[in-house]
């Protein structure tokens, strides 16, 4: 098992690609802490890894609010007896914002998407060190990369602000044993908070431009999360691996 022994703090782990990546850390062996503002689907997460023989547990947590990222991590480490793994996974989505102006959106899109990973790594940090080391993966998107007509672009600018604090991170604790890389997937199926996708010619034209032809699953992207996390990574910190299907290899 790629993860035996590790204890993971996995966030926005109820649904999407966050539950993808619990159940997939678990069957590698992981201790799982599954950690979101939905209770009782956190809670079905962690119902399933039990049945299939993984520890999981719910830790409640909103990412934009410091008070309770320092209660969830005492209660990960109170748990498990550490965290070694930390997945900054929970996220919104700007294509559901019809107003592009919207200071609102704005700073909803930066405090979950942007300040939610700078407080998960400020606090996963001294546990990691603690335990001698530990890896950090952030979620970001290819919209990290390029802009977009159609989603707000406090989005763009959110996954921006992963793709270079998880630089900055990664270089300010490599010599504490601490690896920080990002994820960018590609368009996949629609999150939560996404909005409409269009009319069948929109969405002919979205996948078209996708070298591969098609959108991304979620256990793609839960497969590249979980190289970055484990071992096989080891000498990776700083870097980002997109999930895109070639899109932003055009």
């Amino acid at each position: 098992m790629r993860l035996e022994g590790k204890v993971a703090l996995i966030t926005g782990g109820a649904n999407g690609m966050g539950a993808e990546e619990a159940r997939l850390f678990a069957r590698e062996g992981a201790k799982v802490a599954i950690a979101d503002v939905r209770e009782e689907d956190s809670k079905k997460v962690e119902a399933e890894i039990a049945e299939a023989g993984g520890q999981a547990t719910f830790i409640p947590l909103d990412v934009s609010d410091e008070d309770q990222w320092v209660k969830a991590v005492s209660q990960v480490v109170s748990h498990f007896g550490k965290l070694d793994i930390l997945v900054n996974n929970a996220g919104i989505s700007g294509s559901g914002e019809k107003d592009f102006g919207s200071t609102e959106a704005w700073d909803r899109l930066m405090d979950i998407n942007a300040k939610g990973v700078f407080l998960g790594m400020k606090h996963a940090i001294p546990e990691m060190e603690k335990a001698g080391g530990g890896s950090i993966v952030n979620i970001s998107s290819i919209s990290g990369f390029v802009g977009q007509s159609y989603v707000h672009p406090g989005y763009n600018a959110s996954k921006g602000a992963v793709r270079l604090v998880t630089k900055a991170a990664a270089v300010q604790h490599a010599k504490s044993g601490i690896r920080v890389n990002s994820v960018h997937p590609g368009s996949m199926p629609a999150m939560l908070t996404s909005g409409p996708r269009g009319d069948a010619d929109s969405q002919e034209a979205r996948l078209a431009a996708i070298p591969m032809g098609r959108e991304g699953r979620l256990i793609e992207v839960a497969n590249a999360v979980l190289f970055m996390a484990s071992d096989e990574a080891s000498y990776i910190t700083g870097t980002e691996l997109l999930v895109d299907g070639g899109f932003t290899a055009r």
